[in-house]
């Protein structure tokens, strides 16, 4: 199997928007996981209710996870975006175009 030549990589004109947006969700992911935490700990009787078949604290660990995922997907669509405005292009040069 023959590999061609390494690619050059272009300066990343997005950089400082993705580290300013990953800084935020991280802000955002760590205050809800803190509450998280918190309430585990000042109330566990309230995380041992019932709600259906799990009790409180399963449900909203599902929860965090469900929205780490939805901020990984947020992430990569507005980075990408930005990454597309800076090229001025859509990143689909030719298709669509007949």
């Amino acid at each position: 199997m023959v590999h061609g030549p390494p690619v050059e990589l272009e300066k990343d004109h997005s950089e400082g928007y993705k580290t300013k947006l990953g800084l935020i969700m991280f802000a955002i992911y760590t205050a809800m996981y803190m509450a998280f935490v918190f309430l585990c700990v000042l109330n566990p009787q309230l995380m041992s209710a019932d709600v259906g078949k799990l009790n409180l604290a399963v449900t909203i660990g599902f929860f965090l996870i469900v929205i780490a995922v939805v901020q990984a997907v947020i992430y990569n669509l507005m980075c990408s975006r930005h990454e597309n405005n800076n090229r001025g292009g859509s990143g689909a040069e030719g298709e669509g175009t007949k």
